[in-house]
């Protein structure tokens, strides 16, 4: 049986899994650990269900822990990301103060792992705070951000850098999302995993099963959004572009997603969209678990465009995802999107419900452009965005900041 190493080779080349041989030779046996706050739900969670096998792979005896607490703790930690998002959000200070109880908590019952590792990664504000009972460390820790923070509500952002400040350094998306710091500060873009459930081909059978059993026609033209039920996702907007669409050309509209354990808003955020959406057959709201994986890859597959029309948006895998499956995005100019979505290349960027209805209307009409993109998007991804080229980043990271000068790799070019 096929390693996944050599699974991965398949599809980007022997050349690039030989080079992540040679990077993780310095680190075999060494303990890496990953710290966020879900094992479900989010693209964070998606990366880390695959890099931790990877790695193990590699020799790297790699873990990953999860941070738990109480809906004070997770309505405080949306608030931090809103926050940093933009948003006006004050935080009480009974939040903050659950904020940094359950981060003790957790220091504690973690505590062995932490300092037993080599290198430690924490995702993001909800385990951040955590650094700050860790005085006696010898191991690096570095905090991944996987958030837009370019703009953020300034009083929300000065209380995190406090805790951020003690890192050795820090990871981002972009550059346009980093926030100055005294410290390393490095870029290593998101991926998606080309093997996984929600990215790997399905049988055409599979995709036309999948898009019945939802109700789903395809003899229309279908839109469809993945994403969790989040205002900065305008799932409002979406059904908004969508009507304006329908004046013109019969099209039905798929907006598809679910909540994660960290998230306490998706509730209240689905039931806005249904009353939005009110009765109309041709809007096909959907609640998917956490593990509807192959649910959510049928979908984007059997779907004529794919939106992402954030108002906000960190990378946006959701994006990758449909690119990788030959699909021109229709998305929001913000965040990583706008690394993504090349105007008449891989896509659209919009910033109304007007606009996007107008880039609809022109890809419905011009088939042929539309697969011409489809073409561009799966190859930029290829390039790009799998998870062979972050797995390549974050060894040649953690080998710089462990080694320094001490260590020279050179990659060696193999012939096949």
């Amino acid at each position: 049986m096929e390693s996944l190493l050599e699974q991965y080779a398949g599809i980007v080349g022997h050349e690039v899994i030989d080079h992540l041989r040679q990077l993780a030779g310095p680190l075999k046996g060494m303990k890496i650990l990953h710290v966020n706050s879900t094992k479900e739900g989010g693209g964070v969670a998606e990366i880390l269900n695959r890099l931790i096998p990877l790695k193990r792979e590699l020799g790297i005896d790699a873990e990953w822990e999860i941070v738990t607490g109480d809906k004070d703790f997770y309505q405080c930690t949306k608030k931090m990301h809103n926050s940093l998002q933009g948003n006006r959000d004050d935080i009480s200070p009974s939040l903050l103060e659950t904020y940094e109880k359950t981060n003790v908590h957790n220091y504690e019952r973690l505590r062995d792992k932490l300092l037993g590792a080599d290198v430690v990664f924490i995702h993001d504000p909800q385990p951040a705070a955590m650094i700050s009972h860790c005085s006696d460390r010898r191991n690096r820790w570095l905090w991944r951000c996987h958030i837009d923070v370019s703009r953020p509500y300034r009083p929300v952002w000065k209380y995190l850098r406090e805790y951020i400040r003690q890192y050795d350094a820090s990871i981002w998306s972009l550059s346009d999302f980093a926030q100055p710091l005294d410290q390393p500060m490095y870029l290593i873009p998101p991926s998606i995993d080309p093997l996984s459930e929600k990215n790997m081909a399905l049988p055409e059978k599979e995709i036309k099963e999948y898009l019945r059993s939802f109700g789903v026609s395809r003899d229309i033209p279908v839109l469809t959004q993945v994403s969790r039920f989040d205002r900065f996702k305008d799932p409002i907007g979406v059904i908004e572009s969508y009507r304006l669409v329908k004046k013109y050309v019969p099209v039905q509209l798929v907006l598809a997603g679910g909540g994660a354990s960290d998230d306490p808003e998706g509730e209240q955020v689905l039931n806005e969209v249904k009353d939005f959406a009110g009765d109309d057959p041709m809007i096909h709201v959907l609640e998917l678990p956490p593990d509807a994986h192959r649910a959510i890859n049928a979908l984007q597959r059997g779907s004529d465009i794919i939106l992402q029309k954030s108002l906000k948006e960190g990378f946006g895998l959701t994006v990758t995802e449909a690119l990788w499956k030959g699909k021109p995005v229709i998305g929001g100019d913000t965040g990583g999107i706008r690394l993504q979505v090349i105007d008449h290349f891989s896509g659209f960027r919009v910033t109304t419900p007007e606009g996007a209805s107008m880039r609809i209307r022109y890809l419905l009409k011009h088939p042929e452009i539309r697969k011409t993109i489809g073409k561009n998007a799966r190859q930029f991804v290829l390039e790009n965005y799998l998870i062979t080229r972050q797995l390549r980043e974050y060894l040649t990271l953690v080998v710089g900041m462990v080694f320094g000068s001490e260590e020279k790799i050179e990659l060696r070019m193999h012939e096949r």
